[in-house]
């Protein structure tokens, strides 16, 4: 695979230090996002002439957004190597705060079992920190596609649709997205924000590929972040995993993916072959 990795002589900052980082990166960034300022605008004008007609109206999600997160990325993997670029030894679940039970279920898995455990390591709990791509477009203006070239999953992320799920656990669940946004004083856009995104109604899986389990009542909640930094765009994933069955605490993990200029390496690879 030709994702990024970086090794020896990196520095390895703590989780919470990158989310942190992330987040001020992104309040304090001075570039303008043309696209999701024009999509602002837009979003703002249709609202107006509909409560000059005197019908309410949502501003249209993707006219809405005040990040664009189309377009290729490539994940650069700058912690959690042992986990993330290998598969990790039996019993080795060190930061994941498993519960007795979990701890149980862990030790059941097997070297011998990677072989078939398929898309396990590949559901939306984990599925964001397998080094590979993602292709993120625009499936409908109330639905953003996510497709991962690392297990060949597909994520459907639906805004303004608050229904329950209904039907049968999937590895990528039943994902509602929003938009949230605040005010960044001093720049322009002033109106910057994030993505965040709620999946239930998932199957059990695998945090980590050595059998490490989150439950089908795991409920993960995402915040999507641009920003920019010497030279390249970035898009950091804070990705949190809580699980009654099986974890003491949430699980939290802060992932980064650069910005390709095209699909030319894109190269989806199935977890299950049929």
């Amino acid at each position: 695979m030709d994702y990024h990795d970086v090794r020896g002589g990196c520095l390895s900052r703590p989780e919470q230090a990158a989310i942190d980082m992330s987040r001020t990166c992104l309040a304090c960034s001075s570039v303008v996002v043309t696209a999701a300022l024009v999509a602002s605008v837009t979003a703002r004008s249709i609202v107006m002439a509909a409560q000059a007609s005197g019908v309410a109206a949502a501003p249209v999600p993707k006219l809405a957004a005040p990040i664009d997160l189309t377009g290729y990325w490539v994940s650069v993997v700058t912690e959690d190597w042992r986990w993330r670029m290998l598969t990790a030894p039996k019993g080795d679940y060190a930061s994941v705060l498993l519960n007795p039970e979990g701890i149980k279920v862990a030790n059941t898995w097997d070297p011998s079992n990677a072989v078939t455990d398929g898309c396990k390591a590949y559901g939306a709990a984990a599925v964001m920190r397998a080094p590979g791509r993602l292709r993120v477009t625009w499936n409908s203006d109330r639905e953003l596609k996510i497709e991962t070239d690392a297990g060949a999953q597909t994520r459907l992320l639906m805004f303004g649709n608050d229904a329950k799920p209904i039907g049968a656990r999937t590895w990528q669940g039943h994902s509602i997205a929003e938009w949230e946004t605040f005010v960044a004083f001093g720049q322009s856009p002033s109106r910057v924000g994030s993505l965040k995104v709620t999946t239930t109604n998932l199957r059990a899986g695998y945090l980590r590929k050595n059998g490490v389990p989150y439950s089908d009542a795991a409920v993960v909640t995402e915040h999507f972040d641009r920003l920019n930094s010497s030279g390249s765009e970035w898009l950091v994933v804070t990705t949190l995993v809580e699980d009654p069955r099986y974890l003491i605490q949430p699980f939290l993990t802060s992932t980064h993916f650069k910005r390709e200029p095209d699909g030319a390496k894109w190269a989806p690879s199935p977890c299950e072959r049929k």
